[in-house]
């Protein structure tokens, strides 16, 4: 397959601008230096277009690469025709690449295989090609007692094992039956009996049916969850008229076999053969690859909404360089406070208990008034968790009472900082600082600046949809840091204040050439133009070149 055709008409855009971008990406530019600096060498492909191009040129070479070896082990088994090497030449996903290797796959040893070697492959042959001979008359013929065969019913059973095999191993009639139920098929959820209760967060689903590709992405993620936590059956039907779609599927595989009911003495047993086949063979595997499906659907849907829900939180709007405290909400255990300096430097740390049990509130009331005075706040960073809204009103009443103090009190989002405060990034920003403490420090940053801040978190912790855990985690992975870095170097980083989390996911920059950055300008001051970068060890002139425009100094 030409990997460069393939996308340049998918994009709709030259084989040229593809062949080119491939060069770039092969050379170990990324998307976002690809996207603001080469575009006379891609013909202006926007960074949307850069992405969809880098995910299907991993897709495709894998697919190369998988086609290579399926063609390797083909021919090492001698049975490589070129109408099948023309066949897996132009198979252009991976599935159907897998359907068209299925009969020569390695597979444990089968009811059809067992009746080959029984020497029934004739016999399966003959019935095919030939309508008019009786199956039990011609069956008779092979009965080998040494071999298995003792009658003309087991040797006519073997015969239906191998033509069923044979059909449920053809790619052509694997596409058109799956594609087939695909379009008509019917989910049908139903609770598991005896799990009523324990089942009750899904009870929009104890008796649910719809079409399965029209299924939306968070709906089929929380029906696969209730049926991986055995708690919800589904079960797929051909269409919603169950028995007619059956019948019309079995036709299509007599289609297939050229069985036609003509009143010849072996359509009978054919036609049952191609029902049996179907229900038996064919529906099964397509129950299992359909469902596949959804979830590789659903999954790749839920994705683009997380990684759109990432993007939001990381371009939020920045408060800007102002004295922040921040609260780490709760009951019991208090409110964990953390004030910082415009730039985000830690300056004083305390945890208040005005909740229940020991209700401080007065005290905790004076607590606050008392920092927010000392060190000028201007601004109160409240995390949205357990206990923000009665922290919410604590903050009120210390405007109330004091009014003379000027600050603005705003909700901010903790998800992730629970993780960030026992992660080795904040042991190392604050190895003396108790893990309790961290987390206010971080609710406090992100308020200044968002994507600063977040960017030290795993973006799957920072909590952007209800069903991420059930996604495929690799791709959910891939999907979310191609965010962080898109925004990073969207807004660009100042080298003087960019922590080591920040500067790495610069393009070109790694994580040890972004402690080296730091370093150096902890031992040498602040940057004074771009051209000292070239001094930090290990930043070499393609380091150089891929981030300088993306760091401000």
């Amino acid at each position: 397959m030409d990997v460069i055709a393939r996308i340049a008409q998918e994009l709709a855009v030259r084989s040229q601008q593809v062949s080119a971008t491939v060069a770039l990406l092969d050379e170990g530019a990324t998307v976002p230096f690809i996207a603001r600096y080469r575009k006379e060498v891609t013909g202006n492909l926007d960074d949307t277009q850069l992405r969809f191009l880098a995910e299907r040129l991993s897709y495709l070479r894998e697919l190369n690469d998988r086609r290579e070896t399926v063609l390797n082990n083909i021919t090492s088994q001698g049975k490589l025709t070129p109408e099948l090497q023309q066949a897996i030449n132009n198979a252009d996903t991976k599935t159907l690449l897998e359907d068209l290797y299925l009969p020569y796959k390695p597979k444990r040893r089968t009811k059809a295989q067992i009746a080959r070697e029984a020497g029934l492959q004739p016999l399966a042959d003959t019935l095919l090609a030939d309508r008019s001979l009786v199956p039990e008359q011609i069956a008779a013929q092979f009965i080998d007692a040494e071999k298995g065969i003792v009658d003309t019913a087991s040797a006519l059973e073997g015969a239906r094992q191998i033509i069923m095999e044979q059909v449920a191993e053809n790619a052509e009639v694997l596409t058109e039956l799956r594609e087939r139920v695909w379009q008509q098929g019917i989910v049908h959820a139903t609770v598991v009996a005896g799990k009523e209760a324990e089942a009750a967060k899904f009870k929009d689903y104890f008796d649910y049916a719809e079409a399965i590709h029209k299924i939306p992405s968070h709906r089929a993620l929380a029906l696969l969850r209730g049926r991986n936590e055995d708690l919800l059956q589904l079960t797929l039907k051909p269409a919603v008229d169950e028995q007619l779609a059956h019948e019309q599927c079995a036709q299509v595989v007599s289609r297939h076999l050229h069985i036609k009911d003509t009143a010849k003495p072996a359509d009978a047993w054919l036609s049952e053969t191609a029902r049996l086949a179907w229900k038996i063979k064919l529906f099964t595997r397509i129950d299992v690859d359909l469902k596949l499906k959804l979830r590789e659907a659903a999954e790749l849907e839920s994705i683009r909404v997380f990684a759109s829900n990432l993007k939001d939180l990381l371009l939020a709007a920045p408060a800007g360089a102002k004295t922040t405290m921040g609260l780490d909400p709760g009951i019991r255990t208090g409110v964990k406070v953390a004030v910082v300096d415009a730039t985000g430097k830690l300056l004083d740390t305390t945890t208040i208990y005005p909740h229940p049990p020991r209700q401080q509130w007065h005290e905790s009331i004076a607590t606050l008034a008392k920092l927010i005075k000392q060190h000028q706040v201007q601004l109160v960073s409240i995390g949205n968790g357990t206990g923000s809204r009665e922290t919410d009103t604590l903050v009120a009443d210390v405007m109330k009472q004091y009014s003379d103090l000027k600050f603005t009190k705003i909700t901010v989002s903790e998800a992730g900082a629970s993780v960030y405060s026992a992660s080795e990034l904040a042991a190392k920003e604050f190895p003396d600082l108790d893990v309790s403490l961290r987390g206010a420090v971080s609710i406090a940053r992100r308020l200044q600046d968002p994507l600063a801040e977040l960017v030290k978190i795993d973006p799957k912790s920072i909590g952007v949809g209800q069903y991420q855990h059930d996604v495929n985690q690799v791709q959910l992975a891939r999907g979310l840091d191609a965010v962080v870095e898109d925004c990073v170097n969207a807004v660009g980083v100042d080298v003087n204040t960019a922590s080591v989390a920040l500067l790495k996911q610069v393009s070109g920059l790694s994580a040890s050439v972004s402690e080296n950055i730091v370093a150096f300008r902890n031992e040498n001051g602040a940057f004074k133009n771009r051209k000292q970068l070239k001094k930090v060890p290990r930043l070499g002139d393609k380091a150089y070149e891929q981030a300088a425009g993306f760091l401000r100094v």
